[in-house]
């Protein structure tokens, strides 16, 4: 019989029975969790699994700490009083003490920066917290979760996470298996993500022939989970009511074997090719970039009578985050300036799309 778990972690290979039972095992307890795993495994469903296998009757409370900035960081995670900062008008929980009774989830903490670190510690110590201008010790009762991609270790060795906070934390490391490492529950994840997909959506059904399903298997997935499931909401608006074959997989859904955008055989990157590109609209479109005509969607319509706007956006503002990538060379911070974008949210869509920088390239 199916447990609690398997509603949030889907999958029956080795690797995934192996990460159930130790999430089977640590749940009931106390201990701090410290989730490991590449982008797109699926550290929050594991914080999930955790928290309502757990019998704790608060909430879970998320936390991304490489999305909110710094300097909102703390007031974010542990309240304000009135008057401590500009525009703190009123007395605010942060969220240690929303998941009081519950599970606070701290999602990428190696990016939190040193001067929070040594409050985190204080919290998981004493439990209790100090609200952002405030001297007033507030109890809180939490169990902590926390989950990074990046090698906590390293950071430490590098002076930039320290060395107590992390063997605090890493009191039960639990490692997430890639997708390519389970390749064997691709079926299985398919078949979830579209039943999901089936019970939030309006557009018409899709399925995958035998050769499909093959050529999926055969991809490596570097994105992992998270790009499978974007993959199959870009065949529920390419592909309505269709059975998809192994070639429409390959050039339109993993886009493989297709290293220019004009040479991709779908309408919708077909659409959006020449989108910003100032030589296409004469001398003017130097000062504004050259949108799509109405007749650019002509075949789409004739083709697939409607289109998801959001979804349809969501691609294009991926291939406007990739070239902006591409233009300067792998630098986030300038690619951010070019998108008018602050550089924590550029790296959340990025995240969120599973978009990797440019192969050689410099961090910044």
């Amino acid at each position: 019989m199916p447990s609690s778990i398997d509603n949030y972690l889907t999958g029956q290979s080795a690797v995934m029975a192996d990460l159930k039972h130790m999430v089977e095992m640590v749940a009931p307890t106390a201990s701090t969790v410290l989730v490991l795993g590449e982008t797109g495994t699926g550290k929050e469903m594991v914080s999930r699994a955790i928290h309502h296998s757990s019998g704790r009757n608060g909430d879970l409370i998320s936390v991304n700490c490489a999305a909110i900035p710094s300097e909102l960081l703390e007031s974010e995670l542990f309240g304000h009083e009135k008057g401590a900062f500009t525009g703190a008008e009123k007395p605010r929980q942060g969220r240690f003490e929303m998941a009081n009774g519950g599970t606070l989830f701290l999602d990428e903490i190696g990016d939190m920066p040193l001067s929070l670190q040594s409050k985190l510690l204080r919290a998981l110590e004493d439990r209790t917290i100090q609200r952002v201008g405030g001297g007033k010790d507030i109890e809180v009762d939490f169990r902590l979760v926390c989950a990074t991609h990046q090698n906590l270790k390293s950071k430490v060795d590098e002076g930039s996470f320290r060395a107590d906070l992390y063997y605090r934390i890493n009191v039960f490391p639990v490692q997430l298996p890639t997708l390519a490492e389970r390749k064997v529950d691709l079926p299985v994840l398919i078949k979830a993500i579209m039943d999901h997909m089936k019970a939030h959506g309006d557009l018409p059904h899709f399925q995958f022939d035998e050769e499909a399903v093959a050529e999926m298997m055969r991809y490596s997935w570097p994105g992992n989970v998270r790009e499978l499931r974007n993959v199959l909401e870009r065949a529920q608006v390419l592909f309505p009511g269709k059975t998809i074959n192994a070639t429409e997989v390959r050039e339109n859904l993993l886009r493989m074997k297709a290293p220019k955008k004009e040479q991709e055989a779908d309408f919708l990157w077909q659409a959006t090719a020449d989108l910003g590109d100032p030589l296409s609209a004469g001398g003017d479109a130097l000062d504004k970039p050259a949108l799509p005509h109405p007749s650019d969607y002509r075949d789409w319509f004739a083709y697939f009578d409607d289109i998801d706007l959001r979804r349809h956006l969501q691609d294009i503002e991926v291939i406007l985050i990739e070239a902006a990538l591409e233009k300067h060379e792998g630098m986030v911070s300038r690619a951010a300036d070019t998108l008018k974008l602050r550089r924590t949210t550029l790296i959340e869509k990025m995240r969120k799309y599973v978009i990797e920088k440019p192969a050689a390239m410099p961090d910044d």
